[in-house]
């Protein structure tokens, strides 16, 4: 009875237990009782034939490691860590990734994957590319020691030796394969010289061509400003790879066939093409030589026409000659009268005329400005000197003073109005004098 432990204390050290004890595991099992409450968080019970355990994981694995939606039923395979929920006193499962297990349970993932993908758009025919039509660098995505890729350097080779090959090598099968092809795949983009890509492996079982239903590659593939086509597995087996890629071919031999044209056709093509042009351009110089000949055949010597144009324009000459002279005789029959009308109404005439009557004004104008300068010139000499002997400075001149009480400025014109002390400013003709009153003298003092 020396350890006791309180139920906290033990479910602590049971979690800590757990935790140290088993790692990380992979447990597969059935999906049951499967809840997801607001927190986007789920909750389910992996269970077999003879036991069960709860099992949680958390939305932020949920987002990036569980690729398809669970549902009560499935047989799954999780990489999940043992531990145990201290206040209920339960062990369980924090669940990190889930893999189907099964090909019901694959079907179904793939069913889910591209029911989302198509919602977003991923397989619109609009957003799919066109294939060159004589690419000179085809990249290929594959398994560089399988027949696959045997099979389209020979399909290549004798279709169109010429064209140059880019092996980017990547696994095709297993959990690594899925990141391999998308490393390939950004290798050849980043390249720049690649004019088509094909994604190729052979055929296999539902598990086999998972690495080919990822939802990461699906994107990347969408994301490529390269045309890609898929060549994955035989023509009745169908990967979301397929759907995404700018062209579906139903095997890697076919991918190369529609990727590459023959050589040969292309040869007879341009040489048909090359004979139909000149059967054309016989034919046309055919026709345009009988036109010649026709034109030829009604077209008279040019000496003539020339003689018959040559008498037309002398024809044309005099009768402009004639037609001139009478509209010359015309116009000056008409310029007679006016002429003598203008003569009577010639302007020079009243020019002259407004020249003097303008003379006498300006005359006039001057004496009369004159006259009244002088006039007013006076006016202003006797209104100065009027001015002048009104002027209260003036009597200074003769001796006189303003004297002003200080400091107010008025001006004294009686004695009663000061008193002794005050200050006087006196202004004489020649500057002023500042005092003060002294004593007061008069019947004021």
């Amino acid at each position: 009875m020396k350890d006791i432990l309180t139920v906290s204390q033990l479910n602590d050290n049971i979690k800590a237990f757990l935790e140290e004890t088993f790692g990380t595991l992979w447990v597969e099992g059935e999906v049951s009782n499967l809840r997801r409450p607001q927190s986007g968080h789920v909750y389910f019970t992996l269970k077999d034939d003879k036991s069960q355990i709860r099992a949680v994981y958390f939305r932020p694995y949920g987002v990036r490691a569980v690729k398809f939606d669970l549902e009560d039923g499935l047989k799954i395979l999780c990489r999940a860590r043992l531990s145990a929920y201290v206040p209920r006193g339960e062990y369980q499962l924090i669940v990190e990734s889930v893999e189907p297990q099964g090909v019901g349970a694959l079907q179904k993932a793939f069913e889910q994957l591209k029911a989302r993908l198509a919602a977003e758009g991923l397989f619109d025919a609009s957003r799919k590319k066109p294939l060159p039509f004589l690419p000179r660098h085809i990249g290929v995505i594959t398994s560089p020691t399988g027949a696959v890729i045997r099979d389209i350097l020979n399909i290549t080779r004798r279709r169109f030796p010429s064209v140059d090959i880019l092996i980017a090598p990547a696994r095709v099968q297993g959990a690594q394969a899925t990141g391999e092809i998308i490393t390939a795949l950004r290798r050849l983009q980043a390249w720049g010289e690649v004019d088509v890509i094909i994604i190729a492996r052979g055929g296999g079982s539902l598990e086999d061509l998972a690495p080919f239903n990822d939802e990461a590659l699906a994107r990347e593939i969408r994301r490529s400003t390269i045309p890609v086509v898929s060549a994955v597995g035989h023509e009745t087996d169908f990967t979301i790879c397929d759907f995404v890629a700018d062209l579906r071919a139903p095997t890697p031999s076919a991918a190369a066939e529609l990727v590459v044209p023959r050589k040969i056709e292309l040869q007879e093509n341009l040489h048909d093409l090359y004979r139909r042009l000149l059967a054309a351009q016989n034919r046309r110089l055919a026709l345009q030589g009988d036109r010649l000949s026709s034109l030829t055949a009604r077209f008279r010597d040019p000496r003539r026409f020339l003689a018959d144009y040559a008498i037309h324009v002398d024809d044309l000459r005099e009768r402009l000659k004639r037609a001139l002279m009478h509209q010359t005789e015309a116009v000056a029959g008409r310029l007679k009268p006016l002429e003598v009308r203008l003569r009577g109404v010639d302007p020079r005439l009243r020019i002259r005329e407004k020249s003097l009557l303008l003379s006498g004004l300006e005359k006039d104008l001057v004496g009369g400005w004159n006259h009244l300068l002088r006039e007013r010139r006076t006016r202003l000499q006797k209104n100065a000197s009027l001015l002048s002997s009104l002027n209260p400075l003036a009597v200074l001149q003769r001796g006189y003073s303003i004297t002003r009480r200080l400091p107010d400025g008025e001006i004294v014109r009686d004695a009663q109005h000061l008193t002794p002390g005050n200050r006087l400013g006196i202004e004489l003709a020649r500057g002023s004098i500042e005092a003060r009153v002294e004593t007061l003298q008069g019947e004021y003092k």
